[in-house]
């Protein structure tokens, strides 16, 4: 196993949340809708999903600096994004490093239709589980924020042991809990989530799994 890293969780946490009133609002309904992964998800109203994900000028950017460095990543390197949504760290990797060579997937029409139009062609609709379009080893770096936890176990399986198998190096993270309070907000909060695993049951199917890669978990405090 590899490291259990602290990049996003400072930019999770700067988010207020309602658990309670998300957990009571016709949430059966929300979900469905959620799990579409669509226009309401993105940027329709809140009790679908983000209530409107744009792009905020250098948000992500401390991010895609942090891998960069932990990775010494070098200009010209090979990064991709398994669940890139709308591609936004992956356009901050590619102010930093104008040279690199920048891929990213996602399942989302609509994700993938409002990217930056400077990134559009670098991106493509594939889903995590599935087998990955490239050779063994293809990629410098492989992350993957918020994806894996909205797959069944079987497809998670799948999905890790393809990211481990294109990349050189890899980072994961997902939503998890450490006690009983985080379990209860993660349940209120989560409207994708198919995952619900302590750490230590994600780690363990990391070890099981195959997954030699970085990780990282957040949770709903």
């Amino acid at each position: 196993m590899g490291r259990l890293l602290n990049v996003v969780t400072p930019l999770h946490q700067m988010t207020k949340r309602d658990y309670l009133a998300r957990m009571v609002d016709d949430k059966v309904h929300c979900m469905l809708k959620a799990k579409e992964y669509e226009a309401d998800y993105w940027d329709g109203d809140r009790r679908y999903g983000y209530g409107g994900y744009r792009y905020l000028p250098g948000r992500w950017k401390p991010v895609a600096q942090a891998l960069i460095d932990l990775y010494g990543l070098k200009p010209d390197a090979r990064i991709l994004d398994v669940g890139c949504g709308k591609g936004f760290l992956l356009y901050e990797f590619l102010q930093l490093l104008p040279q690199a060579r920048i891929v990213g997937f996602d399942v989302s029409h609509h994700g993938l239709a409002d990217a930056k139009p400077e990134l559009r062609d670098r991106l493509f609709r594939y889903q995590a589980q599935d087998r990955y379009p490239f050779g063994d080893g293809a990629f410098d770096l492989v992350v993957s924020l918020g994806t894996l936890h909205n797959l069944k176990i079987f497809e998670l399986q799948s999905a890790l042991q393809e990211i481990e198998r294109v990349g050189r190096n890899k980072y994961v993270m997902v939503e998890s809990y450490r006690n009983e309070r985080e379990q209860f907000n993660m349940q209120c909060w989560a409207l994708t989530a198919e995952a619900f695993y302590d750490t230590a049951s994600w780690i363990w199917l990391y070890n099981h799994f195959g997954y030699t890669g970085d990780y990282e978990f957040i949770y709903f405090e």
